[in-house]
């Protein structure tokens, strides 16, 4: 027996204990020592083996992890979000909401079955497609980060990750027309003002307006500079007359001590939301509209006879914006500029999309780019018509102008 134990490497004795021990390697290095809990040194032999094999499929890892809690890692993933996510304070939202529902269950019990189960419930609240997918896609985006941390073995990751999200899901496209563009400006507060026509005339999303410091802002040569973007990427956006006229105004009257374009009087720091006082504004809009020709226009605030000046007919007043958000100025931005004839690609640029799918999703609004493919083949094969000037893209289309 004793030439037969030193033959076999990883299975051994220790003094004072009857049983055999083993011994066996992570693929980190890790060197783990156990006892077999038996006397017999073939089944000893024989559980070492299993070791291993569990080793070579995960299985052993998620045995010796720390039995970490999903609380555990979502407060470690809020901590590691700041600063590094523009949209760091919508997604701790959600994070809250995945805390409520999990709170202290160990990471090791998530299974794809858990997750599916949480997708279910959220649908029977009646959330949309898109919500649910956010909220789901947060949590894998988590377990991912708990595998780089080493807070779950890569099965456990797979469990969720196998989770499909909804289809189905609309992909929302709300713009505004130009009068209504006009008529918000007008019902704005004084703060919220140049907030919206920034975006308006940018396409720039939320955070990156409001965390918007004047380092970014070169008037003189008419760009704003974005290193910190959602895509991680660098975005330069052009500065039209509409937007310089808006930005000058502020630098004039602009705090030295203070570095940021949009910031709360009171505190000098950059307003952290101003979903009230938009809400406000879209409340308060006013527009005129001509029943017989749809005439459209934001309702001047000292003009007394309310007459269409294309048709003579009484125009009628319609107070309210509804269901537009924020974001869908970045949207008006994009739709504005598709209309007038700009190419997709100039597009994707400006938004700063990193995948041109996401900017097809304006290509509808201009179906005369296939109109004018065709009559180009003509022209250049058949020798049929005349080359017609191009709209220039090189500058912004004004949406006020």
């Amino acid at each position: 027996m004793s030439k037969s134990t030193r033959k076999e490497r990883g299975v051994y004795k220790r003094p004072n204990s009857k049983f055999w021990w083993v011994c066996y390697s992570t693929p980190d290095g890790k060197v783990i020592r156990e006892s077999s809990k038996t006397t017999d040194y073939r089944e000893a032999v024989a559980f070492r083996a299993k070791r291993i094999t569990e080793v070579q499929q995960g299985k052993e890892s998620e045995r010796i992890l720390k039995n970490y809690s999903f609380r555990e890692l979502a407060e470690r993933y809020s901590e590691w979000m700041k600063g590094r996510h523009k949209s760091a304070d919508s997604k701790q939202y959600r994070i809250e909401q995945l805390i409520r529902y999990f709170g202290e269950l160990p990471l090791k019990r998530f299974s794809t079955y858990l997750v599916e189960q949480y997708q279910t419930e959220l649908i029977n609240k009646g959330l949309k497609p898109a919500s649910v997918n956010k909220n789901i896609s947060i949590l894998k985006a988590m377990f991912k980060k708990a595998y780089d941390w080493g807070m779950i073995t890569e099965e456990i990751l797979k469990r969720v990750r196998v989770c499909n999200l909804l289809k189905g899901e609309e992909r929302r496209l709300r713009y505004l027309t130009k009068a209504e563009c006009q008529a918000l400006i007008n019902a704005c507060e004084p703060h919220l003002r140049p907030i919206v026509i920034t975006a308006l005339n940018t396409g720039m999303r939320r955070g990156e307006i409001l965390n918007l410091t004047w380092e970014q802002v070169d008037l003189k040569n008419g760009f704003i500079l974005l290193e910190r973007t959602k895509n991680s990427e660098k975005r330069e956006i052009p500065i039209n007359e509409t937007l310089r006229q808006t930005l000058q105004a502020l630098f004039r009257s602009r705090r030295l001590d203070i570095p940021y374009v949009f910031y709360d009087p009171t505190t000098g720091k950059p307003y952290r939301e101003v979903k009230r006082s938009f809400k406000t504004a879209l409340k308060n809009a006013e527009l005129q509209r001509c029943p017989k020709c749809n005439f459209e226009r934001a309702k001047p605030k000292t003009e007394v006879i309310s007459l269409c000046p294309a048709c003579g007919s009484e125009l009628e007043t319609r107070k309210g914006i509804k269901d537009f958000r924020f974001h869908d100025l970045r949207h008006t931005f994009a739709s504005h500029l598709v209309m007038a004839g700009v190419d997709l690609t100039t597009v994707k640029e400006l938004l700063g999309h990193k995948d041109i799918k996401m900017t097809l999703r304006y290509a509808h609004l201009a179906p005369s780019h296939k109109v004018k493919a065709v009559k180009i083949f003509d022209m250049v094969i058949n020798g049929r018509g005349t080359a017609q000037k191009e709209t220039s893209t090189s500058h912004l289309l004004h949406i006020l102008g």
